[in-house]
């Protein structure tokens, strides 16, 4: 097929990818949205190579941003419904991301020790239900992400936010959460949440963020 077109049709094909969301489920809203903004991210760059190059860029950015991503689908609806029951009563909070992950907040009542990073007594029943949770829906992927408190320097600080991550990681790996499923990272005292010039501020710094994702490609999974 040949491609001629106007310049503006990229901002045609986003806008009318971005009307039909008020007729989609969640899903569909989420491709249709990242299809949009393909088109608009596609169209910049094919504009180099005059209209026709315009209109191939939003198409090829279109179908890039639709297949990309996470989704925001029912699985992932009810997985949040399950992480806030698993977590009820305990201050943990369950939130939706801008890019469509859930993230649990843990408060600093179930933070780490200084300098430690075992699973403490309050964290591990909490991780024990998740664990459960994350059993029912197998095409989430989750990552955790440890820090610190800003006492020690870098050469310490980097590497026990790992173990943290790792020790939540290898908590859930041994309640049966298939361990490839898991991505570890950490960030030091690098992304404080709270002022380390208090005891309070740093006992909330010292911490890990659970993040879960249903990938894009996972859509058509039973």
């Amino acid at each position: 097929m040949t491609l001629t077109a106007h310049p503006l049709l990229a901002t045609v094909i986003a806008a009318a990818l971005l009307s039909g969301c008020a007729n989609m489920n969640d899903t569909q809203q989420t491709a249709a949205k990242g299809a949009g903004m393909g088109a608009i991210a596609g169209a910049v760059l094919g504009s180099r190579g005059g209209s026709g190059g315009t209109a191939r860029g939003a198409l090829i950015g279109g179908a890039l941003g639709a297949g990309g991503g996470y989704l925001w689908s029912k699985r992932m609806q009810d997985q949040k419904a399950e992480m806030e029951r698993a977590t009820a009563g305990t201050g943990v909070a369950v939130s939706q991301t801008a890019d469509n992950r859930l993230k649990m907040d843990i408060p600093s009542d179930i933070s780490f020790a200084t300098g430690r990073s075992d699973i403490s007594a309050n964290f591990s029943p909490i991780l024990n239900r998740f664990a459960n949770s994350l059993q029912q829906h197998q095409v989430t992927n989750i990552t955790i992400v440890g820090h610190t408190d800003s006492t020690g320097n870098a050469a310490i600080n980097q590497p026990l936010s790992l173990d943290r991550a790792n020790s939540a990681r290898d908590y859930l790996v041994a309640r049966g959460v298939a361990r490839q499923r898991i991505m570890t990272d950490g960030r030091g005292a690098n992304e404080p949440i709270a002022s380390n010039t208090s005891e309070a501020g740093r006992s909330s710094n010292r911490r890990v963020e659970i993040f879960v994702a249903e990938p894009a490609q996972a859509a058509n999974a039973p």
